[in-house]
């Protein structure tokens, strides 16, 4: 508890011109804007993990992003006229489907672990769209969906690659905050599927990144399921640890026990 205890009296050093309150059964730290009356609220145990792993430089990035988040929040949300600021954005079919002041967010169904949301760009963050932002500017919710959709298809898609135990994986890591939303670019994923010399499978662990493997032996799936679970847990928004395999247009969510961690050399 005492590593609890520090980071969550970091965060109250840091936002101390705000409420800030513990719910200690959910273990939620909740952040209150003092000026806009809207809050922020976030997992402490995730908190604690990224501090873990990333030291002061995890924390220093987590207090910008809620910096960013709050500095959105300010901002005007006004649609028209950026209609080419709105993207899809991928998320776990746990998160909200209302903001909380009860706005009812637009979303589809996506996968069985995945939802999408809209999001009106603002600079280094967005803020997702919901209904009464349609109905109070007169913008139909297929129009806003058809330009995000569009908007998603001009993304550029810059490829990493590693081979990893006879098996090629690719990495689109571009930090723009939309890296998760290309696997919504569906010409560009099929492209790529019928470029591979064995599976397609994809992942999404967090919304900073998306993970494309040429599977071609069975080892190759023990590698993609500890690879997206490890970015799983380093994400500053994750979506899921479990990567879907491609199929015809389709994604399915594939189980992965891993068996064994492949050597450093192959």
């Amino acid at each position: 508890m005492a590593k609890k205890s520090k980071v969550l009296e970091r965060v109250r050093q840091a936002f101390s011109d705000h409420k800030v309150d513990y719910d200690e059964e959910q273990e939620q730290i909740r952040i209150e804007h003092g000026e806009i009356g809207k809050g922020l609220t976030l997992d402490l145990p995730r908190l604690e993990s990224k501090y873990e792993n990333k030291g002061e430089d995890g924390f220093t990035e987590t207090l910008a992003y809620i910096q960013e988040t709050f500095d959105a929040m300010k901002k005007q949300k006004s649609l028209s006229g950026r209609e080419q600021m709105i993207y899809p954005v991928v998320r776990s079919t746990s998160f909200p489907t209302e903001t909380e002041d009860g706005r009812t967010l637009i979303y589809d169904e996506h996968t069985a672990e995945t939802r999408i949301y809209y999001a009106l760009d603002q600079g280094k963050t967005y803020a997702l769209i919901d209904q009464q932002m349609l109905e109070d500017e007169g913008i139909s919710e297929q129009k806003m969906k058809e330009a995000a959709r569009f908007n998603v298809r001009s993304l550029a898609t810059p490829l990493k690659a590693d081979d990893v135990a006879g098996n090629r994986f690719y990495f689109v890591n571009t930090n723009d905050g939309y890296d998760a939303s290309r696997i919504l670019h569906e010409a560009w994923v099929k492209e790529m599927a019928a470029s591979v010399e064995g599976e397609l499978a994809l992942a999404v662990p967090h919304q900073d990144v998306l993970i494309l493997a040429d599977i071609q032996n069975d080892e190759g799936y023990d590698v993609l399921a500890q690879m997206t679970f490890k970015f799983f847990g380093d994400g500053r928004m994750p979506i899921t640890a479990l990567p879907f395999i491609y199929d015809d247009g389709k994604l399915d969510p594939i189980f992965i026990l891993a068996r064994k961690k492949p050597k450093k050399d192959q």
